[in-house]
């Protein structure tokens, strides 16, 4: 079989466990041919879900993958299964992946050359909104906002999630967030 043809039936197995998984299947990639069959998965949440797919999730539903992509008859006994999410990595190409990554900084490469940097805070079937990060003042002054930049989908050439590791170090994990704290 065809490599596209075998990507549409690993698709065709594949989908209806992603969807019974609640997840969204993003994308099937078979490489290879013979023992060196590579299966590649991509799932991810609902697009009007916040967040990301969790390990154990991802664990559950790779055994569940692995179980139906045994009845395939033309891949090999031997392939290698990958099942991921698609991370901040994924470049935001679809209006799904815009939905996917409201809340988050985003970086809006336009057509036209230009760029808008800041968090996605709308998306509507044809625009989205993206509010500025504030702009700090001189000498210690306040903060200047800056007004939210509505683009047209039609307008973006590519966009992406920016990674914010000083965000990241300030969210409240919950309580065990606290464990060394009781210790003392």
């Amino acid at each position: 079989m065809a490599a596209p043809a075998l990507a549409a039936r690993v698709r065709d197995v594949v989908e209806p466990v992603a969807v019974a998984a609640g997840l969204y299947l993003e994308d099937v990639e078979v490489h290879g041919t013979g023992p060196k069959v590579v299966v590649r998965v991509v799932l991810d949440l609902d697009e009007d879900e916040l967040g990301a797919v969790d390990l154990e999730t991802i664990a559950t539903v790779s055994r569940e993958i692995s179980d139906a992509l045994d009845g395939i008859d033309e891949l090999d006994s031997e392939y290698t299964l990958e099942v991921s999410s698609p991370g901040t990595s994924r470049p935001l190409t679809e209006p799904r992946h815009f939905r996917r990554a409201r809340g988050r900084l985003v970086t809006l490469a336009l057509h036209d050359g230009r760029t808008v940097t800041g968090r996605l805070t709308r998306v509507e079937p044809a625009a989205v909104t993206v509010e500025p990060e504030p702009v700090a003042a001189k000498k210690g002054g306040p903060t200047k906002a800056r007004p939210p930049v509505d683009v047209a989908l039609a307008d973006i050439a590519h966009g992406r999630v920016e990674v914010e590791l000083a965000r990241a170090m300030t969210v409240d994990l919950g309580p065990e967030d606290d464990d060394d704290e009781d210790e003392d």
